[in-house]
């Protein structure tokens, strides 16, 4: 069986960082920094307004040789947001990153922020899943797996 998505939220956590629409860039830029992260959520309250990425500063703020520190988030971010749903499969998440040219997804249920899964998260799984595979191929084969 798969491994859902809810499943990945919870062993990695529903912790999101995010920030205000109003917020300047340069102090997202900063939270991105601090948390090592690539993507902040944009929120008012509990609404998703958009997401802010480390592309979309570059391209729409560094490029342009705008000043990140006279820019608000919600004037550069990106507005249309791709969410999923906590019961995908992974294999239906990386289709949809593959699909979008994403890499960091909110996951929302019944209009409810419960955690963001990046395209690396994914990519972990999928991983494991397939070493499990191989483990239980060879055993079922050989009797047992070398160390």
């Amino acid at each position: 069986m798969e491994t859902t998505l809810d499943e990945i939220l919870r062993t990695k956590g529903g912790r999101v960082c995010h920030v205000k629409p109003e917020a300047n860039v340069l102090e997202a830029a900063q939270l991105m920094k601090h948390e090592k992260i690539g993507a902040l959520l944009v929120l008012q309250g509990e609404k998703i307004l958009g997401i802010l990425t480390e592309r979309d500063m570059l391209h729409r703020v560094v490029a342009e040789g705008i000043d990140p520190a006279a820019t608000k988030v919600h004037e550069v971010m990106t507005k249309d947001v791709v969410v999923l749903k906590p019961s995908l499969t992974v294999r239906e998440a990386m289709q949809i990153v593959s699909d979008k040219r994403t890499r960091h997804l909110p996951v929302v249920q019944d209009g409810h922020l419960l955690g963001m899964i990046s395209s690396g998260d994914l990519t972990h799984r999928a991983i494991a899943e397939e070493e499990g595979v191989i483990h239980t191929l060879y055993d079922y084969i050989y009797g047992a797996y070398p160390a």
